[in-house]
């Protein structure tokens, strides 16, 4: 695919490997009205990683690998955080550069809206080195990609320029993507209203019993690439007759209502340029660590 790669900055950004958090009380109320209590957002998840099932977790948000935010004070209208988590792109390395696991090497493999943080893959080894704390940074590189051919009907988001050439396309005049699903519109829910999808995430509802059996939902996994119908986010996310978006799971799944795996958006057509197919492979965990 022609690109315009050789015209976009590459710039270090960095944070540090948060804390978990809840609610003071703990406690969050399901879409069925109960009180239940889960681990959240935040932290170093030893046990799910891309690949994994994205359902099925006794969790609410919870975030694959490691969580990073950068703490800086904001000066102004100017954040630190806020750049980390809108040049930080899906693919970008990412290298540890304090603690015990200083200097080992990971990737971004995704972000979180509302807690605003950065979401990194290593592999299990350096994993049980890390702490909270530890500092990352990264060698961030994707904001401004074109696909030369396809724009601007397609715009492309939130993925590093070398990433985007492992996915499985296939050009025409349209552009032909391979998915594990393809999810209509109407199940997206907590995120819309959101004015950018350059950053943030836009959570998949999954509570509907016969969509979760005609859609598969209970299959998805973290780092699925999956279509979603009827679906622009070239501003924000909004339903749209015609249009598409690819997006990528990062998160895991939600009880509370509206809310559920999240997926952020690395491809969009307002005027449905783009033809999903499925390839159940689909998955960043076959495409990242080829990277290295």
């Amino acid at each position: 695919m022609k690109t315009n790669d050789n015209q976009l900055v590459s710039l270090s950004v960095g944070g540090e490997i948060t804390h978990p958090t809840l609610r003071k009380t703990g406690y969050v109320v399901n879409s069925k009205g109960r009180v239940e209590v889960f681990p959240s957002v935040g932290g170093i998840t030893y046990n799910m990683r891309i690949g994994d099932l994205a359902t099925g977790w006794m969790a609410d948000h919870v975030e694959p690998g490691v969580s990073i935010r950068n703490f800086a004070a904001a000066a102004g209208e100017y954040s630190a955080n806020a750049a980390l988590n809108i040049l930080a792109c899906v693919g970008n390395k990412a290298v540890i550069i304090s603690g015990e696991a200083k200097g080992e090497e990971g990737f971004v493999t995704g972000k979180h809206g509302g807690v605003d943080h950065v979401l990194l893959d290593f592999q299990p080894e350096v994993l049980e080195k890390l702490v909270i704390g530890d500092r990352v940074q990264l060698k961030t590189c994707g904001v401004g990609l074109r696909l030369l051919d396809y724009y601007p009907d397609i715009l492309v988001m939130n993925i590093d320029p070398v990433l985007l050439q492992k996915l499985p396309i296939h050009e025409g005049e349209n552009l032909e993507v391979g998915v594990t699903h393809i999810i209509p519109a109407k199940l997206m829910g907590a995120g819309l209203g959101h004015t950018s999808a350059y950053s943030a995430d836009c959570d998949l509802q999954i509570f509907d019993d016969a969509s979760i059996k005609e859609y598969r939902l209970t299959e998805l996994r973290i780092g699925d690439f999956i279509a979603i119908s009827d679906w622009d986010s070239s501003f924000g996310w909004v339903y749209r007759q015609g249009a598409i978006t690819i997006g990528l799971v990062v998160h895991s799944n939600s009880v509370i209502a509206a809310h559920g795996p999240g997926v952020v958006t690395i491809l969009t057509s307002a005027n449905g340029r783009i033809q999903p197919f499925i390839d159940k492979s689909a998955n960043l965990k076959n495409l990242l660590w080829l990277m290295k």
